[in-house]
């Protein structure tokens, strides 16, 4: 089993927004993560869609430096999550020499990738499989 991790500091989008789009691609293998973040809208998807190429390139070397043969398609986001940053303080000028202030937060994006146990895990990561008897 290969696990690799990559991630992603300081970025300049609100934790709330970005774990909208985390918690799309969680549990999706990581080679359609990259093409779904690529078609969608939100501003934190191409920074996302970047950290889980590094998370493959990190896979990529810890299995060349293991000697074991990996293939792309195999890897699953095993977890994703999305911590609160640094917040930019800035202050607005408001009326009566008054001034409010304005919060610019931060984000670290998380993503760490493996592969499955075993072989044929279906489309979803985490998705139980029914038993026929």
């Amino acid at each position: 089993m290969v696990e690799s991790m990559a991630r992603v500091r300081q970025i300049r989008v609100t934790p709330q927004k970005a774990r909208r789009v985390v918690n799309l691609i969680r549990g999706m293998r990581a080679v359609e993560a990259v093409a779904i973040l690529k078609h969608q809208p939100q501003a934190v998807s191409e920074p996302l869609g970047k950290v889980v190429a590094s998370a493959i390139a990190n896979a990529q070397v810890i299995a060349d430096r293991d000697g074991v043969f990996l293939d792309e398609t195999d890897l699953y986001i095993a977890k994703a999550f999305v911590d609160e940053g640094i917040t930019l303080k800035r202050f607005r000028p408001r009326a009566q020499g008054r001034a409010f202030r304005i919060n610019k937060r931060t984000s670290h994006i998380t993503v760490v990738l493996a592969t499955p146990d075993e072989p044929s895990l279906g489309s979803r990561a985490g998705a139980k499989q029914k038993v026929s008897k």
